[in-house]
C-alpha cells in the first residue's frame, strides 16, 4: 500500500511516543507481512496445485496477507486515510473469501458475514464518493477514485450474492473462483511493493520493466490458470475431489 512516509510523517509530527512505537510496530508488521506474501505468493504460483507444497506456500500467503492487510488498515484507520483503508479491506476480503471458497464454497455463515462486510465497503465508499463530489476532492482524490472502488465493492457483494443463492460453489467454477480472488489479493501485495514503493529502491530501479513485470506477475498467472481452468479437464476432476474440510 501507499503512504509509507506519510504515516512516518504524521507520527513523528503529532504522536506520542506510544502511538509512534505502535505505528513503527504496525509498519513493520505490514512490510513484513507484505514480503512474506509476495514470496509464499510465487512458490505457490511454481509448484504443482493441490498438493502439499502448494497447500503449505498458500496458508503461509493467507496469514502473511491478514498481517500485513490488518497492519495497514489499523493504521489507516487511525491516520484517517481513506484510500489505504480502501486498499487494505479489499485484498483482506478477497484473501478470506478465496480461503473460505477451497474449504467449503457452501455459502454458509462466515460466507454470508463476507458478504455483509464487502456490502458494508461499497456503501462506505459511495459514501466517500459523494463526499468528494461535494468537496471536488477527498483526502487528495477525486470522486472516480472512490465510486471505482465502491463499484468493485458492489460487484463483489453481487457475486457473493450468487453464490449464497445457490447454496455455494463447485467443480471448476470453486477453483475459479479460489483462483481469481486468491490471485487479486496476490496483486494487492506485489503490485503495492513493486510498483507503489520503488522510491525506497536504489534510483536505477525506478520504472524498471523487471519491476513492472514482478508487480504485474499476479494477474498474468491469474489469466493463464482460470483458461486452464476453464478448458482442462484434469483441473475439473480436482476441482470435484477437493476436500470439504
Amino acid at each position: 500500500m501507499s503512504g509509507t512516509s506519510h504515516i512516518l510523517s504524521h507520527a513523528l509530527a503529532a504522536a506520542p511516543w506510544w502511538i509512534y512505537a505502535l505505528l513503527i510496530a504496525g509498519l513493520t508488521l505490514h512490510i513484513g507481512g507484505g514480503l512474506v506474501a509476495i514470496v509464499a505468493g510465487y512458490a505457490a504460483v511454481f509448484v504443482r496445485k493441490g498438493e502439499r507444497r502448494h497447500r503449505f506456500y498458500g496458508k503461509v500467503f493467507i496469514a502473511a496477507m491478514f498481517t500485513m492487510t490488518g497492519a495497514a488498515t489499523a493504521m489507516a484507520v487511525y491516520l484517517n486515510e481513506k484510500p489505504n483503508i480502501a486498499a487494505g479491506v479489499l485484498a483482506a476480503y478477497l484473501t478470506i473469501t478465496a480461503w473460505l471458497t477451497v474449504r467449503r464454497g457452501d455459502g454458509r455463515t462466515p460466507e454470508k458475514i463476507a458478504l455483509l462486510a464487502i456490502a458494508g465497503t461499497a456503501a462506505m465508499f459511495l459514501f466517500w464518493g459523494m463526499q468528494a463530489e461535494a468537496r471536488g476532492s477527498l483526502d487528495g482524490y477525486r470522486p472516480v477514485f472512490y465510486f471505482a472502488f465502491g463499484g468493485i465493492a458492489t460487484l463483489l457483494a453481487a457475486l457473493d450474492s450468487k453464490v449464497i443463492w445457490q447454496g455455494g460453489v463447485s467443480g471448476a467454477q470453486r477453483i475459479a473462483r479460489h483462483l481469481w480472488r486468491m490471485s487479486f489479493a496476490f496483486f494487492f501485495a506485489a503490485g503495492s511493493f513493486f510498483l507503489g514503493q520503488q522510491k525506497i529502491m536504489p534510483d536505477a530501479m525506478h520504472g524498471s520493466p523487471v519491476l513492472w513485470l514482478l508487480g504485474l506477475a499476479p494477474l498474468g498467472f491469474m489469466v493463464f490458470w482460470l483458461v486452464r481452468v476453464r478448458v482442462g479437464n484434469r483441473f475439473r476432476h480436482e476441482a470435484a475431489s477437493l476436500p470439504a474440510e
